[in-house]
């Protein structure tokens, strides 16, 4: 099944021309979470051609207004376009209170929409993953989120099954399912006996507006991807803790703690360029890239290589794009 991350706004707070407000659209087969909705979210997801209408969920990190304005809008163009389909918004501490102003903005739809605020900890589930909403560390109330997907069985042993008796056909499929089976000589086989070990599941968190905390480091521990905000270089270290937000060493001494497999670096200050903010992270941590709006990060199973940056068009990653540390953007 594939994972896909689709990178619709990677500025901070103040758009630019090439980077828009917070967006990032996560899709799990047919299943697509946008991670914020900053105020032009919309136009992006129409121009990237990633399905507007089939969202079903939206996640917010907090409520300053570049991570949330686009919500009205979005939900607007959805009403003019006769969506039935129900949606659900999910945020920290304060969208109960945001509530009556989303209402006068969206005004009347006629989609059924769910609003429900989360703690860290809260647990959001679906078919094969669960979301978990963890702490952050910004000026107010915040929250990241880790998709987990559940473990997935071993690789089946056609060979070891022959070898145990068991004849092609239905028993393949009981033992890949967990039953045990009796091979023709009376002898019963058990799936343990010709199934590989237990293959993780893939493992992406996003942290939306934080400063370095304990908790991210803890729910990204080993990680597919953690893609981190890293708003300022060390240069306005100061700065970075005053509003409560990270560097990009900062970020990247998180993913190292987490030993994540990839740290992507997002929601940079127009102050700083990529080459910049990857100049300071990628000594403390490798691999690390810094997208640009419209990039698609597409994550394989641990088993079948590194996540793949793919540009806006490219369908298919090349074989130069297996060395994601040397990708930068600007």
């Amino acid at each position: 099944m594939e994972l896909t991350l689709t990178f619709l706004g990677t500025a901070g707070a103040v758009p630019t021309p090439s980077r828009s407000l917070s967006a990032t659209l996560l899709q799990r087969g047919g299943e697509r979470f946008l991670i914020d909705c900053g105020e032009g979210t919309q136009r992006q997801l129409i121009k990237a051609a990633v399905g507007i209408t089939q969202i079903q969920r939206i996640l917010l990190t907090h409520f300053h207004a570049d991570h949330y304005l686009g919500i009205p809008g979005m939900f607007k163009t959805w009403q003019l376009w006769g969506r039935t389909e129900p949606v659900e918004v999910f945020g920290p501490r304060g969208l109960s209170d945001m509530l009556e102003l989303f209402r006068r903005l969206i005004g009347r739809v006629d989609f059924p929409i769910r609003w429900q605020e989360l703690v860290p900890g809260d647990v959001l589930t679906g078919a094969g993953y669960r979301v978990v909403a963890i702490a952050t560390d910004h000026r107010i109330a915040s929250v990241g989120y880790a998709f987990y997907e559940e473990a997935r069985p071993g690789r089946f042993c056609p060979e070891r099954a022959a070898a145990l008796g068991i004849e092609a056909g239905p028993a393949y499929g009981q033992l890949q399912h967990g039953e045990t089976v009796t091979a023709p000589g009376g002898r019963v086989v058990h799936p343990s006996e010709v199934m590989g070990p237990v293959r993780p599941g893939r493992r992406v968190v996003l942290t939306g507006d934080t400063r370095p905390c304990p908790a991210v480091v803890e729910a990204a521990t080993d990680a597919d991807v953690l893609v981190h905000e890293a708003t300022f270089t060390n240069a306005e270290r100061e700065r970075a803790g005053e509003t409560g937000h990270a560097t990009a060493a900062e970020a990247a001494l998180v993913a190292r703690a987490a030993q994540v497999r990839l740290l992507v670096l997002t929601h940079s200050s127009f102050r700083h360029t990529a080459r910049d903010l990857l100049q300071e992270a990628r000594p403390i941590m490798e691999p690390c890239l810094l997208p640009a709006d419209f990039d698609r990060l597409i994550i394989p199973f641990s088993e079948r290589g590194a996540p793949q940056l793919l540009r806006p068009g490219q369908d298919v990653p090349s074989a130069d794009q297996t060395g994601l540390a040397s990708q930068t953007s600007s």
